[in-house]
């Protein structure tokens, strides 16, 4: 399975990127699909998710701002950023796992087995 990352950048405080996963190897419909964000010398943190029924969760930190979503057809998963904030910076990564996760899990990076090799996304002030 490989998960190739894309469309990270520089961008100024507000405005937004778009980052987008596209993914092999797998039946992609069938995966639940993440992503999340990591500083050096911080752990790795959730962003979104999405289940194959599309069901979506979001950390507090960028709902409202963020919005995840799917392509089944494209087997590719996006993430659009709009009103993004300094602290927005970070390495993006996305990951799958074809695991049946309740919804209390989805948010646990330990549940996905596949990742991407980042992006690194820059929001100056």
């Amino acid at each position: 399975v490989q998960l190739q990352a894309s469309g990270g950048g520089l961008a100024q405080a507000g405005g937004s990127l778009s980052l987008s996963c596209s993914v092999s190897g797998t039946i992609f419909s069938t995966n639940i699909m993440g992503w999340y964000r990591q500083v050096p010398g911080s752990q790795r943190d959730l962003v979104a998710t999405m289940t194959d029924g599309g069901a979506t969760n979001y950390a507090d930190s960028v709902k409202g701002r963020f919005t995840i979503s799917r392509d089944d057809a494209k087997t590719t998963v996006y993430l659009q950023m709009n009103s993004l904030k300094p602290e927005d910076t970070a390495t993006y990564y996305c990951a799958a796992t074809q695991r049946s996760l309740i919804t209390s899990s989805l948010g646990w990076a330990a549940n996905y087995d596949y990742w991407g090799q980042g992006t690194l996304v820059t929001v100056s002030s």
